[in-house]
């Protein structure tokens, strides 16, 4: 399938570009040209004067109207999440499962593996857990809690067979054996519900972590006699962070310094979950947030073009880097930014359509565009 998209403005990743047009080929963008060179034997579609960018990815996501994929590693549960970021602008996410059983790990990864055979739109899976500092545990069910091992991590990636892409475990739990082992099989390595000290953390990191997750939550803090893991994440020249950016799981303040200080280090997720009344993971929604039986902060109700709205009204961050925050710098964090994440030639053909209130009015994934009724 070959088309001409144009009247839009186009968010590259690199620039913006007016009075251009986006020649889409086979799933690939074949070239961006100006529109008064454009070829006149192709299909042309009108992009309605909305703007375009790269395709939203989000690495951490568990559920969505009802289908918590906590509860319920299920095909079911991951059509229901692909197809709800899809409505959103996200073309690929990392559908997530918080710590658990090695019975639902196993089951969620089996699920990922299927779905992959099936179905666009699953970058992989996120194993969220269960290694982590039950001092930092958040939500998370101490039952499940417990060290890593190599054996575990074989079984594991054994029936992952590719499709385990991100684990979040803590820089002090993580024996260099578990460490080495998950780098191998290119998993990346995100830290996260640790109380590490600086030390520990700037270990990790130098040891092998790429990545943290939800800066602030879940984490050691900064502090003049211990900076902790946020400081130590600050202070690596490398390692990336994702960020929840409601106003809920930390302050818009928040973001801003993160922003100056992380720069292109800093991502955006969505951290969202619904609500469920079953399973080890049980959420109720409070006003723009979910929280579990106790009452404990649990996820966020956030969509990634909210999020990049937040990030631009509430935070100070110009359109075009927030964008980046939700499309190219998680590539990045996953190695696939060399296919996606831009809008140049010889990349995926991923990339949405939205009006100036960042409302998703259509999207695309390798090509093919699917208009979404009053950008629902």
């Amino acid at each position: 399938m070959r088309y001409l998209l144009r009247n839009c403005i186009i968010h590259t990743g690199l620039t913006l570009l007016r009075h251009h047009a986006l020649l889409v080929a086979d799933g690939r963008i074949e070239a961006v040209v100006p529109e008064v060179v454009a070829p006149d034997d192709v299909p042309v579609v009108d992009g309605k004067g909305l703007n375009v960018a790269p395709g939203l990815l989000d690495l951490q996501v568990y559920g969505t109207a009802g289908k918590l994929f906590s509860v319920e590693p299920s095909l079911e549960a991951l059509h229901a999440l692909t197809d709800h970021a899809f409505r959103q602008g996200t073309t690929g996410i990392l559908a997530t499962m918080p710590t658990n059983s090695l019975g639902m790990m196993r089951a969620a990864l089996e699920a990922g593996r299927e779905f992959q055979r099936q179905r666009p739109g699953l970058l992989g899976i996120h194993l969220e857990g269960p290694y982590i500092n039950p001092a930092k545990k958040g939500a998370h069910q101490q039952e499940f809690i417990h060290a890593p091992s190599v054996a575990e991590i074989d079984t594991l990636l054994k029936v992952a067979d590719g499709v385990l892409k991100m684990m979040t475990l803590a820089p002090e739990v993580a024996t260099p054996a578990v460490v080495a082992r998950l780098r191998e099989a290119g998993v990346v390595l995100s830290a996260g519900h640790s109380n590490a000290t600086y030390s520990q953390a700037a270990e990790g990191f130098r040891g092998g972590f790429a990545a943290a997750t939800h800066l602030f939550n879940a984490m050691s803090a900064l502090q003049g006699r211990e900076p902790g893991l946020v400081g130590a994440i600050y202070d690596d020249s490398a390692a990336q962070a994702s960020i929840i950016a409601d106003g809920v799981h930390c302050s818009f303040a928040a973001v801003r310094i993160s922003k100056k200080l992380l720069a292109e280090r800093l991502f955006l997720i969505t951290d969202a979950v619904t609500e469920s009344q079953q399973g080890a993971y049980q959420f109720r929604r409070q006003d723009n947030h979910f929280v579990d039986e106790q009452g404990t902060l649990a996820g966020s109700a956030l969509t990634l073009p909210l999020a990049v709205r937040n990030c631009v009204e509430q935070v100070g961050i110009p359109l075009a880097e927030a964008l980046r925050m939700a499309s190219l710098y998680p590539a990045r964090v996953l190695g696939l930014d060399d296919q996606l994440g831009y809008l140049e030639a010889g990349y995926t053909a991923d990339f949405w359509l939205f009006d100036d209130h960042l409302t998703p009015m259509a999207t695309a994934r390798a090509g093919e565009l699917v208009w979404h009724l009053e950008g629902q």
